[in-house]
Formats: C-alpha cells, sequence, structure tokens
C-alpha cells in the first residue's frame, strides 16, 4: 500500500504531514448525523457493515489520510464480564467495580466477545481505498481501569477510580495485568484481521503522578506496545495531559507519541527521544474559530515540519461534538493544499 501516513510512520521524508483526527467518525459529520437518527451507538458498533460505513466516512467526507476503526475503548471491560450501556450522556457500567472485595474475581474475560469488531475490520478492509491505511486501538490501562472502578464518566477526576489506586495498590496491579492481557489478545487480533497502525489511547494520564503511572501502568503499556510491535505494525501511544513525562516515552515504549493541545509542540519535540515520532497537536477549539483565524494557527506548524518530518498532524484530543464541519473540511484541505 502506498499511503503518506504509513510512510510517515516508517520514518520516510514527505512533501507534506499526514492528516487524521481523533473522533473524526462523529457527530462532526452530517452523513454521521443522519445515521443516528436510526441506529443507536451500539448498533452502529455491533453490525459490521454499519461499522464499516462509519470508519470510512471521513475518508469520504474529510479527506483525511487514515481511517480508524469505529468502535469504544470500553469493549475490553465489556469482554471482561462488565455490563456497559451506552447513555446520551456517555457509557455506563451498571456493577462498577468500587466497593467489591477483591474486585479482580469478579472479572471473566471471554475473548470471544470482541468477534464482531473483528469483523468489521473485515468489512472495512473489503471497502476500503486502496490508498487508505486502517488505524486499530483500544484504552489505555489507567483510562481503562478509571471508567471499570467509577461507572461513569460524569466526573473527568474519577475519585473513586484514583483513591483506590492509592490505597489498594496490589489489587489494582491485578485489574491492570488483567486489562493489560486482554488488550493483548485483542491487539494481536485486529492486526491479523488487517490493521494497519494501532494507538493506545490513554486519556487520563494526567490524574496521577508521573512516578506512579511508570511504577503501575507503564509496563502494561509496554507489554501492549510489544504485542503490537513484535508484528511489525508501527504503535503510537497517546498520554494525554502526562506533562515533562514525555521524556519517558523512549523507542521501547513507542514509534509515534500524541502530543495534547497543553503542550507546545516544540517543547513536545525537546522532552521526546529524538527516534520517537510526535502527532498531534492542534487544540480542537481552534475550529470555533474563522478560516483565516484557523489557517493563521496552522501557519505556525510549517516551520516545525520543516526541521521534523516525523511528524502526523491531529488535534490534541478529539473532535468536540458541536465543531462545524465546513471547518474541519477546511483543515485538511488546507494541509493537503498548503507547500510545506
Amino acid at each position: 500500500m502506498h499511503s503518506i501516513f504509513l510512510d510517515t510512520l516508517q520514518g520516510k521524508k514527505t512533501k507534506r504531514p499526514p492528516v487524521w483526527f481523533m473522533r473524526q467518525a462523529g457527530r462532526v459529520l452530517p452523513n454521521y448525523n443522519k445515521l443516528k437518527e436510526q441506529y443507536t451507538f451500539r448498533e452502529l458498533m455491533d453490525d459490521a457493515e454499519l461499522a464499516a460505513k462509519v470508519t470510512l466516512m471521513p475518508v469520504d467526507d474529510l479527506g483525511v489520510d487514515a481511517a480508524i476503526l469505529f468502535s469504544d475503548i470500553l469493549v475490553i471491560p465489556n469482554a471482561m464480564g462488565m455490563e456497559l450501556e451506552f447513555t446520551d450522556h456517555g457509557p455506563v457500567f451498571n456493577k462498577p467495580l468500587k466497593g467489591l472485595i477483591n474486585p479482580a474475581s469478579h472479572l471473566n474475560p471471554d475473548p470471544s466477545k470482541l468477534e464482531y469488531i473483528y469483523a468489521a475490520i473485515d468489512e472495512i478492509i473489503k471497502q476500503r481505498p486502496s490508498n487508505i491505511p486502517l488505524i486499530g486501538f483500544c484504552g489505555a490501562p489507567l483510562t481503562t481501569l478509571c471508567y471499570m472502578i467509577q461507572g461513569i464518566s460524569s466526573n473527568p477526576n474519577f475519585p473513586d477510580a484514583i483513591r483506590f489506586l492509592f490505597q489498594h495498590k496490589k489489587e489494582a496491579i491485578k485489574l491492570i495485568d488483567a486489562i493489560a492481557d486482554l488488550s493483548v489478545v485483542y491487539a494481536k487480533k485486529q492486526i491479523g484481521h488487517g490493521i494497519d497502525a494501532f494507538q493506545l489511547f490513554e486519556t487520563h494520564a494526567n490524574l496521577i503522578p508521573v512516578e506512579m503511572y511508570n511504577e503501575l501502568f507503564m509496563p502494561a503499556v509496554l507489554k501492549i506496545s510489544r504485542a503490537v510491535r513484535e508484528t511489525g505494525t508501527p504503535f503510537i501511544f497517546f498520554p494525554k495531559g502526562v506533562g515533562t513525562g514525555l521524556k519517558y516515552v523512549t523507542p521501547d515504549v513507542a514509534d509515534f507519541v500524541g502530543i495534547d493541545w497543553q503542550m507546545p509542540i516544540n517543547d513536545a519535540r525537546k522532552l521526546v527521544h529524538e527516534k520517537v515520532g510526535l502527532q498531534g497537536n492542534l487544540d480542537p477549539r481552534t475550529l470555533y474559530a474563522t478560516h483565516d483565524e484557523i489557517a493563521a494557527e496552522l501557519e505556525k506548524y510549517k516551520p516545525f515540519f520543516k526541521e521534523n518530518d516525523k511528524w502526523i498532524f491531529n488535534l490534541g484530543h478529539g473532535f468536540l461534538p458541536d465543531i462545524p464541519y465546513e471547518n474541519a473540511k477546511f483543515v485538511v484541505d488546507w494541509i493537503k493544499n498548503t507547500d510545506w
């Protein structure tokens, strides 16, 4: 496959940075909103044809250089026996782990519960354009564990989950190991079905000290990373909010690291090991501005790209649902048509 995204991941020099967006298949797209009038999120995810349609929609509607599997980070705890409900206010576990004695003993991992996702991957591979790679993913251990313990995402600080880490470290490690083990199976299966790159989403890396993250969670990240990379599949790690902890993202951890919008891209480049590429990091809220104002922000990346060709353009977090579609399309067109 000839792909600017894969070329960049492999360290080849390209005329422009590749572009894709986190949460690119979602409410920013008018065609997605039409589908949502007919189907629930769960129905879109569970049906292979529908999941493929939504996965490939941003390729057609925005012109991005890569598709990312339409799924959710919480399919892993769901496959561990935790009942998951997708509501209008976000995902909810009806029986979270908080308050349970020996919560790891309540899990019942069943890899067969993930089979519907591989059917969706097969359908995407069948339908995608020949130059569009497919990114697979899963949630990273801290973020996944936060949801499992807390049950809901209405409080972004996950107070019960973080308290649990400090009060029950040994039990937390059992849960982290269980998450990592099933994530490895899941990642390898995605690769077996044809994904071209893999991203690990650590959306809540900011919730604990970096030292604690390195002690409790980095071994699990490395376990998943090694399983992916030993197949020759590029691995992108996105530890949102990790700050100066970026200095610990070495070539052992990832091929590329996602940079959030809090961290200036030039500062990130100084912190991250030179052999690790960068992805990111435009503030998604920039896309509320006028086209002239957006273009002025994009211009700031041009000097960076001249010095750093191991860079994938993305946002510093996912699309916000009310971002105007026209502005998202404007960004892609600007990236693709500008003389870098």
